[in-house]
């Protein structure tokens, strides 16, 4: 090292020692509360307390990141689904006009949004900034104010103003410069400051702020608007600065300790003293667990809390609410306070880093839980009304919810490390999973530890040493390394540095004299420690912890008349699979059976059977009742089946169906999971005639490897086998048919691109047949939507003449020989279920007089939006049949999209046939798309979520 970069480095070092802060910033602003506007002059200096030499300065100005649909924001408002922002109105977008950029000297700097990008700022130094030294930077701009309808901060609709990044702040610069867009994920990393700050707004809002806060005399020219108050915000060492402005009061305050506690979270009608108590009790009990917060003013806002709530039972409407008020209110405030306790004194990278704080977050939670409500339910009051309290949800506690949240990810096959960058995440990641994952991992480690205090002890002094300081995880790991007697490595190399699954197994036990010889397997690849524990009867015997279990490990233990074997008797480990934990050494079965009216949570003491009555509807079997056998809990397992033997009140026959699945997960991306299917079902197909329908798939789907991308391909294998019973009167030729089916699917669905495609190849004894369907939608920015469809089909060869058109290509009504649509009437050619239409190979909405092609099809799909949901559409395709000349057909018409692809009508007005508007019975020529499956339909909601 130079002596030049010594004497940087001593000055740098100096700086940050002394300081109080490394920046500090000055902002005259005033709010126009009409126009929405806030005009700003604002002066930062900018410490270089680097060891390099930097030539320009990076800002964040995350106000203009609502600018406009292309925006890193309004990307991610899209790829969330999130349509609001999209479809909103210009004046409702937020933007920031920049009027000028100076030095102290007033001399014009160089700036400009790097690389094109929205809310950051370049901005070139008068002179390169050395080790040390400052450069002031004084900005004059405007900021617009957005709707706080997008991310719940902005102007409401009742005038007020809740305001989070509006104002232009310096990048982090350490060894390289952070900066990030925003993305709605409320991780803006900055150094803390030192605030002076006056604000001009009309005399009848009051502000609300962290900072030490007064009214000054007016001194306004008389020219200006005299119903006007300037107030006076300043605070030292400080972050990020929100600004809360009303014209009715709306928060509350009162003492807590050392400091005020204002907030307007909603409190129920609780009496002032009962806040009061819980307030202090909560900030009580983060000074034990934590330390001092450094501040004289604590806010927790409504909307912050809503950005980051307690989910679950406790965001049902009131009326709903199984939860005491108080607990409701002590809840949301926990989880608000602690959150502001840690982000406004913890520096670490909320981009790359946050699983600390997430961690800390999530566990303090469970450790208040316990100390304060340790009978609290996961579903409150409701654990004890008669029904429910037999339910296995109403034993879970409280604080189950947390790996419950976790699991549903991991089952799903989407859980991330904890590790991954917060714009990596998927939504239910981000905002709940990854953070309960990292608190379940404490209580994990806790128990591991074996010493409550070791856990408690490594947070406090962790949050001490880095009180108002750039931290990392690292720090962390160095202290409970310092501290703990066992080794933690495996914690941050496999639980938070990768998203490997916990799941172990007892596979033999050997009686060996007065021990017992455990044969333990870890059926994941990781290096993750499990505890095992034996029973006499329900009495806790013995605990041993387990560690590097590398395929199966052996472990004496002694056998003082245990019973029962159980890994993780007390559910402190976070598995993925807890049903194979179980050991009897008494008794054949390791668990008895459990028969369950109604789907339940998983309960891994015993094996559980559930059973609920289904209805369906067609009009051959009329409505149908069936009784539902099946294994699938609230959370996916891999292995599913259900058993649904039915009865039809019209066709007073025995129907039903069955269903086997098993997913194996091989790897993250690629090809990264086989599914196994078999399934059978049997109904009717026409009045008084059944079918039964057997089939067997393989699929083969395969992912990217970011798993934000909706992007997927599936290869599926199947053979299906359809026995169809004989009608005297008008005798199908081929009743019994095998059809393999090979079919290659691609789609990547985003809010404003859609693409798909598929390949579909079938073979049977008398044809086979190749199809390919080729979707693509597009969403303008001028909200204009146009959907495109080509499918293209034909016969490689076709014996099938004695059976008609079953098995040709259809227009407008596929006749389903494999059974794959959910049809009211499948055999109807007349009546009102006839009008039921399955967007399906030709795709025409018309009923035109070439209604099939036995040789080959081309038809193509378009339709556009006219206003909100009202489309207008038009189709175009040839039809070949064998002897004929191929035909031109066409229709078009008008779309009502309800619900898009699962309630529509279609109103066709020209075609083939003529001007349909004006013929006869033109109601019966009225087409509907209706979905009746809830699992469908849930799908809609939990897009944006997964």
């Amino acid at each position: 090292m130079n002596l030049a970069k010594i004497y940087y480095s001593v000055i740098a070092f100096f700086i940050c020692f002394v300081a109080h802060s490394q920046h500090s910033i000055k902002i005259d602003a005033s709010l126009d509360t009409e126009k929405k506007i806030v005009s700003i002059e604002q002066e930062v200096v900018f410490t270089n307390t680097s060891e390099h030499v930097l030539k320009e300065v990076f800002f964040h100005d995350w106000a203009n990141s609502f600018a406009g649909k292309t925006t890193p924001l309004g990307k991610r408002f899209s790829e969330d689904f999130l349509k609001r922002f999209y479809f909103a109105k210009d004046h409702e977008r937020g933007s920031t006009i920049i009027q000028k950029i100076s030095d102290n000297a007033t001399n014009a700097l160089q700036w400009s949004r790097h690389e094109g990008i929205a809310d950051i700022i370049k901005v070139i130094c008068t002179k390169p900034l050395l080790p040390g030294e400052s450069q002031t930077f004084i900005l004059k701009y405007q900021i617009k104010i957005p709707s706080s309808k997008f991310t719940r901060y902005g102007y409401h609709d009742n005038g007020n103003f809740d305001l989070k990044y509006w104002y232009i702040v310096p990048a982090v610069y350490d060894t390289k410069w952070n900066i990030y867009s925003h993305k709605n994920l409320d991780d803006l990393y900055m150094e803390l400051s030192d605030y002076e700050i006056v604000f001009t707004v009309p005399e009848e809002y009051h502000v609300v702020s962290e900072l030490t806060q007064k009214e000054i005399a007016r001194n306004l020219p008389e020219e200006e608007d005299q119903n006007l108050k300037i107030i006076t915000l300043s605070g030292e060492n400080r972050g990020e600065i929100n600004l809360h402005i009303g014209k009715q009061p709306s928060f509350y305050s009162f003492p807590a300790g050392d400091f005020i506690f204002i907030s307007n979270i909603d409190d129920n009608n609780l009496m002032p003293k009962m806040k009061s108590v819980a307030t202090e009790r909560i900030l009580d009990f983060l000074k034990k667990k934590l330390g001092p917060y450094p501040y004289n003013k604590i806010v927790i806002s409504e909307s912050d809390y809503k950005n980051n709530p307690v989910y679950g039972l406790n965001q049902l409407p009131d009326f709903l609410r199984p939860f005491p008020d108080g607990f409701q209110y002590e809840i949301k405030q926990l989880k608000a306070i602690t959150e502001t306790y840690l982000d406004k004194t913890l520096l670490v990278n909320p981009r790359h880093d946050t699983w600390i704080k997430d961690a800390l977050h999530i566990y303090l939670m469970i450790s208040y839980t316990e100390q304060f409500y340790p009978d609290m339910k996961i579903i409150g009051k409701l654990s004890k009304v008669i029904g429910i309290r037999w339910f296995h949800i109403a034993d879970l506690d409280f604080n189950d919810q947390y790996f419950l949240a976790y699991k549903n990810m991991a089952r799903l096959f989407l859980d991330q490390p904890l590790s991954t960058p917060q714009d990596s995440l998927v939504k239910f990641n981000k905002n709940i999973a990854n953070a309960y994952k990292a608190g379940v991992g404490f209580k994990y480690l806790e128990d591991y530890l074996e010493n409550d205090n070791v856990l408690d002890e490594t947070i406090k002094e962790f949050y001490s040493k880095n009180v108002l300081k750039h931290t990392s995880s690292e720090k962390f790991k160095d202290i409970l390394q310092s501290i703990a007697q066992k080794d933690v490595e495996w914690f941050f190399k496999d639980f938070v540095n990768t998203n490997k699954k916990l799941d172990f197994k007892i596979k033999s036990v050997k009686r060996k004299k007065d021990s017992l010889e455990v044969t333990i397997k870890n059926k994941k690849e990781n290096s993750m420690p499990i505890s095992l524990y034996g029973l006499r009867k329900k009495d806790v015997v013995s605990k041993t912890w387990v560690t590097d279990i590398v395929g199966t490990k052996k472990v004496m233990i002694p056998n003082d008349n245990i019973t029962k074997l159980v890994l993780d008797y007390e559910q402190n480990v976070p598995e993925i699979n807890r049903r194979n934990n179980y050991k009897n050494l008494k008794w054949i079965l390791n668990k008895p059976i459990q028969f369950r009216l109604l789907e339940d949570v998983e309960d891994p003491r015993y094996s559980q059977i559930f059973f609920i009555p289904e209805f369906e509807f067609n009009v051959y079997d009329g409505f149908t009742i069936a009784s539902k056998f099946y294994n699938s809990t609230v959370i996916r397992r891999n292995f599913e089946y259900n058993i649904s033997p039915a009865y039809g009140f019209r066709s007073q026959k025995i129907l039903g169906s069955a269903a086997f699945f098993f997913r194996n997960q091989i790897a993250e991306h690629g090809l990264y999971q086989i599914r196994y299917g078999v399934n059978g079902s049997m109904f009717s197909y026409a009045p008084d005639l059944l079918f039964r329908r057997f089939s067997t798939s393989v699929s083969f789907n395969f992912r990217p490897k970011d798993l934000r991308s909706n992007e997927n391909q599936r290869l599926t294998i199947r053979n299906v086998n359809v026995f169809r019973e004989r009608d005297e009167i008008n005798p199908v030729v081929t009743p019994d048919y095998n059809v393999f089916n090979a079919r290659y699917g691609y789609s990547d669905f985003n809010l404003t691109d859609f693409l798909g495609y598929s390949l579909d190849y079938q073979v049977s004894k008398n044809f086979s047949k190749l199809s390919t369907t080729i979707n693509y939608r597009k969403l303008f920015l001028n909200n204009r939507q146009l959907n495109l469809r080509l499918f293209a089909g034909a016969f490689v060869f076709n014996d099938t003449e004695k059976d008609g058109d079953f098995f040709s290509f259809a227009l407008d009504r596929p006749t389903d020989y494999l059974f794959d649509y959910n049809y009211l009437g499948r055999s109807e050619d007349t009546g009102f279920t006839s009008q039921q239409i399955i967007l399906a190979e030709g795709g025409f909405k018309s009923r035109l007089d070439s209604p099939f092609a036995n040789q080959w099809i081309t038809t193509f799909n378009a339709n556009t939006n006219i206003w909100n949901w009202i489309y207008a559409y038009g189709d175009a395709g040839i039809v070949k049949n064998r002897g004929e000349s191929a035909k031109y057909v066409y229709d078009a018409g008008v779309r009502l999209s309800l619900v898009a692809d699962f309630f529509e009508l279609f109103f066709p007005v020209v075609s083939n046939k003529g001007w349909e508007i004006a013929q006869p019975n033109y109601d019966e020529q009225i087409r509907f798309i209706i979905t009746l499956s809830p699992e469908t339909l849930i799908g809609l909601f939990t897009r944006s979520w997964y």
